[in-house]
């Protein structure tokens, strides 16, 4: 029963997830839902750039905090193992849709593509960087990323495999590719607003201290070998050498 339990919440936090993100890719393209990144009642610019930067920092913090290993050591002597990685994408989810209840738009055009085609091409753009998003992670185990083979794993009683080190094809040209999608798709909009332009920026940056964080800790479980993967592929810009 227990199993089916853990199964059970493992399948709902990954639907949780997977809605929320279908609707995070509307509410930055604005694409088919009800409200968007520069839509909703405006706030005092003040206002507004201290709430958006509360709600921004709480989703780094948990991402953040959740995924380091000296705190998956300590959360698991409270929840199961099986469950740790379903309870962090619950714990996520649950700060993504916080950010995209409470957001608040700051509609002041900054700059804007006037020519339809390139409006187009730049929506484009975007869901090609969503589309990237997903297929990076299915090359590395889209339901382990985010906790469905653990649960179904625990359900058959049997234990996960212990981690080893892949490199499957984007992985061979670009370390990230999962944050160079997420980069592509926060920037390459029509029409960038103030509060646009100010997810973007903030969401880049701690992309680049995600990065620093989790090439950390690969480096602390694969050793060497990350570090030579390091040397031979670029971390963000394909076939790209320092």
């Amino acid at each position: 029963m227990g199993r089916i339990l853990a199964f059970l919440y493992g399948l709902a936090a990954y639907l949780f997830f997977f809605v929320t993100f279908l609707y995070a890719i509307g509410f930055i393209t604005g694409i088919a839902v009800p409200k968007t990144i520069d839509t909703g009642t405006a706030a005092p610019i003040a206002e507004a750039v201290i709430i958006d930067l509360l709600l921004l920092t709480l989703f780094a913090v948990q991402h953040s905090v959740m995924a380091r290993p000296a705190f998956k050591k300590w959360w698991t002597r409270i929840v199961p193992e099986s469950i740790e990685r379903s309870t962090y994408v619950l714990a996520a989810t649950l700060a993504l849709a916080l950010l995209l209840w409470q957001w608040r738009p700051m509609p002041a055009i900054v700059w804007q593509a006037a020519n339809p085609p390139l409006a187009i091409a730049l929506v484009g753009l975007s869901l090609f960087g969503f589309f990237l998003v997903l297929l990076s992670s299915f090359l590395i185990d889209h339901f382990e990323l985010f906790g469905l083979h653990q649960v179904v794993t625990n359900l058959m009683g049997k234990k996960m495999p212990a981690p080893h080190f892949k490199t499957p094809a984007l992985y061979k040209v670009v370390r990230h590719p999962i944050y160079l999608g997420f980069i592509i798709a926060f920037w390459a909009t029509p029409v960038m607003t103030m509060g646009h332009l100010f997810f973007a920026a903030v969401t880049t940056a701690y992309i680049f201290v995600g990065i620093f964080l989790e090439e950390r800790d690969l480096i602390g479980v694969f050793g060497d070998e990350y570090r030579r993967y390091r040397e031979r592929v670029s971390m963000l810009i394909p076939f790209w050498r320092a």
